[in-house]
């Protein structure tokens, strides 16, 4: 079994949100921790990339949510993701990156990105839903210029599960305005297959994202009462 290591986002300044999203209490706990409590079902160790002002006291023993290892974001996604690979063990096989945002991605979800690494020639795996709405590309002005065909799209989630090899050399080479790990990956020519995502693994950005997470979880606890 290859060894995994997974990577927590958690360095957004939550300026949608109004305050550090990350924090945000959900269901007694901070989002966060939901998040790096997920990356357990499938990692030999996570390691929670902060707000660079916060990894000082993350930092300490028992405030560091759950993860082994907490490092410092920069002032971009793919940099933080960047200073969370840094901290990754060099014999990891398999790295994971996960949106803090997204709390509630089950453990299947987890299971389904890193199994689909075993395909051979498969570096990458990504969880995807095919949009509800049809989606129209616009130009600068408004109008519409074409409209695209759902069946060719997906929209991608997070956990992704990347081949450790594949995803540190991405990184070194990448450019600026990636908004996912996969489309680093993709430019630097790797090959990335789609897992089905899940309707509950929702991204919180707004505070009514964070009630209905909280109505997720207690469906979940009350059909876990039921059992």
């Amino acid at each position: 079994m290859a060894t995994v290591w997974s990577i927590v986002v958690a360095g957004g300044s939550g300026r949608r949100f109004g305050a550090p999203k990350q924090y945000a209490a959900l269901a007694g706990r901070p989002v966060l921790e939901w998040s790096v409590e997920a990356c357990r079902s499938c990692s030999t160790g996570v390691v929670l990339v902060l707000p660079d002002a916060d990894d000082t006291e993350a930092s300490i023993p028992g405030d560091r949510h759950g993860a082994d290892l907490v490092v410092s974001g920069g002032p971009t996604r793919a940099e933080s993701v960047r200073r969370g690979l840094s901290a990754v063990p060099g014999d990891a096989e398999v790295i994971v990156v996960h949106d803090a945002a997204r709390p509630l991605a089950s453990p299947d979800l987890f299971r389904a990105v890193v199994g689909a690494l075993d395909e051979e020639g498969v570096d990458g795996a990504v969880p995807g839903s095919m949009p509800a709405d049809t989606i129209k590309v616009v130009d600068g002005t408004g109008y519409v210029e074409r409209t695209l065909d759902r069946a060719t799209l997906v929209a991608v989630q997070t956990p992704q599960a990347f081949r450790a090899g594949v995803l540190r050399r991405a990184h070194e080479q990448a450019a600026p305005g990636a908004t996912d790990d996969a489309t680093v990956v993709e430019r630097f020519g790797g090959r990335v297959a789609v897992v089905p995502g899940e309707a509950t693994n929702l991204k919180i950005t707004d505070p009514g994202d964070l009630a209905a997470a909280e109505r997720i979880v207690a469906e979940r606890q009350a059909a876990a009462g039921q059992r």
